[in-house]
């Protein structure tokens, strides 16, 4: 609701005595915003050939940050001078003017008076190069569509032209920013019929030219119109008491409704983004874009072949060359040519080979001096110790393969046991691997699944049925695991203990509204961290097992290819990104707790479905206006204080 201070434009207080007389100690705080007295060209002025426009302010003025905050319409390829002197405003456009057009100039909130910040609030300043002003507006929301997060700064525009091709070879013909809740407000719209695309602009050419630019499409077109409306304004009182509501006529221009779902592309662009040797042991290779092609290794000053086991990412961008031989890890220069495919100037994958020269981080004499050391040290301990009549060893210990176990001690039914090496193993043997279950008072051996994690060569899983309120033993003897270097693991024992049924809640949510029937729904934290999924059931129900105490919430997508995972979109493929909602409230979980509930998928509009407490980005934190402080203050006082309009 707006403050009817922003709709009539000259104010005086009314301070009447309450409790007692008095004015509060350093007096009022000034709340009144800077005000326009004139501009030249005047404002709404038509026929104007003059690329300078100067505002003049009834006092001094800050403008914050006018090249993120001032946006021209149309938009400027060569970006123009703006600037706060004094009580004026000054802008100068560079771009040449088009005849017959209606200019805006959208300042939004960033004009404030010098002294106390005072906000002057959507100031927008609007001239026509022709016979008259175009007044229609296009507004509407920009959300991501992989989290329905607002998405702030990105740019939306108008084209007439309503040919597809429009956004990649043509500017944009009227633009807006987004504020902090994905709002956005295209001004000074002619009447026709048009596209709304919204565009994260790298480049400032207005049109969508690079696959790294977030952008929003539709083939839905909009006719602008408008008409008479009424809205209820709130003068407030102080911070706890409202003094008036009243009905305010203004016009409404539509659409005002717009949700554009806002996507990167996948960067299929491939090319070499770096090579490393951080350390010794392995070369670190990464792409932009994987491949099912690998490179060809071929090794200048030594031998390639059978010379690396190769780690890759599932995507396959990242690959780890380990080296097989202690040798070539203490070669201190490795020299090789590299033969890859990237993506040349036309979009194509052609061949490229590069010579490279990967030179270890930390030279192998200063390994072996800091080995050597280690060594020295140890020995004078070993003597000490002697000496003492101590026990003392007289070998050099090996160092062991120090293997990363992730074993919860209190164990969740439907979790596993993870163990992670440092380095690619040489051999495992299973059979130094035990589990044991307590029952009664006696040990049992437990089955289990042993098997690596699928495309991580160095992550291995233990898969167990577990039972609920039971105790377990995991036991893995020495030299379990034995790495290419001939390092082995040492012995691990961890006790388990699983949680009892009593501790979880289950959740059985019935998806509605729906005609796709590929749906994945997801419970989510407090941070919209996926901590379960379940993939909706022929009935539509998506069920949820060991929750336990807290509040969660809730999204789904629907999975139009059925890979199980969320899809973005691709604008030359007419492919928009898989529709996400989310549940509008919260879900708090109790101990020993069933619940069922029914979700209508698309009942809410998607600009009104993610809760407020997991929104990241949040609205813009509006200046308070200092009247607020006055009223404040006033009460505090026993003072009445209402501003209201002087007639």
């Amino acid at each position: 609701m707006l403050c009817i201070a922003f709709l009539i434009p000259h104010f005086s207080f009314l301070v009447s005595s309450c409790a007692r007389m008095g004015q509060p100690d350093g007096g009022w705080y000034d709340d009144d915003p800077p005000r326009v007295l004139y501009s030249v060209p005047a404002e709404q002025a038509t026929n104007v050939d003059a690329k300078k426009m100067t505002i003049y302010f009834n006092e001094f003025i800050k403008l914050a940050d006018p090249t993120q905050n001032v946006i021209v319409s149309p938009p400027q390829l060569e970006m123009p001078e703006i600037k706060a002197t004094g009580k004026k405003i000054v802008i100068e456009l560079q771009d040449t003017l088009i005849p017959n057009t209606t200019y805006t100039v959208d300042f939004s909130d960033a004009i404030t008076d010098n002294n106390e910040d005072n906000p002057l609030g959507n100031y927008t300043y609007t001239f026509s190069t022709g016979e008259q002003i175009d007044t229609f507006e296009v507004a509407g929301h920009v959300l991501d569509a992989s989290n329905l997060e607002p998405v702030k700064g990105i740019s939306v525009g108008l084209y007439a032209d309503l040919a597809d091709s429009a956004f990649r070879t043509k500017p944009l013909l009227r633009i807006a920013r987004t504020d902090g809740r994905g709002r956005f407000c295209i001004r000074g719209v002619a009447p026709g019929e048009y596209r709304v695309y919204a565009l994260q602009d790298a480049d400032a050419n207005y049109k969508f030219s690079q696959k790294s630019e977030m952008i929003a499409f539709s083939h839905q077109t909009y006719t602008p119109s408008a008409g008479p409306d009424t809205r209820q304004d709130t003068i407030w009182r102080d911070s706890l008491h409202i003094d008036n509501i009243l009905t305010v006529p203004y016009t409404h221009f539509y659409p005002d409704d717009i949700v554009m779902m806002a996507f990167q592309e996948v960067q299929t662009d491939r090319y070499l983004l770096k090579t490393e040797r951080k350390d010794p042991d392995r070369i670190g290779v990464y792409f932009s874009y994987g491949n099912a092609q690998l490179p060809i290794i071929r090794g200048l000053n030594f031998d390639a072949d059978s010379a690396f086991i190769l780690e890759s990412t599932p995507k396959q961008d990242t690959l780890t060359y380990w080296l097989r031989d202690t040798l070539l890890v203490n070669k201190d220069t490795l020299e090789m040519s590299m033969e890859y495919l990237m993506t040349d100037t036309l979009g194509q994958l052609v061949t490229q080979i590069d010579t490279l020269e990967l030179v270890a981080k930390t030279p192998y004499a200063k390994r072996l001096k800091a080995q050597q050391k280690e060594i020295e040290e140890w020995t004078k301990e070993q003597e000490k110790r002697k000496k003492r009549e101590e026990p003392y060893d007289s070998i050099f210990p090996v160092k062991p393969l120090v293997m990363k176990y992730e074993v919860a001690q209190s164990m969740d039914p439907n979790r596993s046991v993870f163990i992670e090496s440092p380095t690619p193993l040489a051999s495992l043997d299973t059979a130094a691997i035990h589990l044991y279950s307590k029952i009664d008072t006696l040990w049992y051996r437990a089955p289990f699944e042993f098997h690596r994690c699928d495309s991580m060569l160095r992550r291995y899983e233990i898969v167990v049925d577990w039972h609920p309120d039971t105790e377990y033993s995991l036991e893995i003897d020495s030299a379990a695991f034995i790495d290419i270097y001939g390092l082995a693991s040492k012995p691990y024992k961890e006790g388990i203990k699983v949680k009892s049924l009593d501790a979880y809640a289950t959740l059985q949510m019935q998806l509605v509204g729906l005609s796709e029937k590929q749906v994945v729904a997801q419970l989510l934290d407090g941070s919209d961290k996926v901590l379960q999924e379940s993939h909706m059931e022929s009935d539509g129900a998506a069920p949820f097992y060991y929750i336990l105490p807290g509040t969660y919430y809730m999204r789904a997508f629907v999975d139009r290819n059925g890979n199980g995972v969320w899809d973005t979109g691709n604008y030359d493929a007419d492919l928009q990104p898989e529709d996400v909602y989310y549940y509008p409230r919260e879900i708090v979980a109790k101990e020993k707790f069933d619940m069922t509930l029914q979700w209508n998928v698309t009942e809410r509009k998607r600009t009104q479905q993610k809760p407020g407490k997991i929104v990241k980005q949040k609205p813009d934190q509006e200046k308070k206006r200092k009247q607020n402080r006055n009223a404040e203050r006033a009460r505090q006082l026993g003072i009445e204080y209402v501003k209201r309009a002087a007639y």
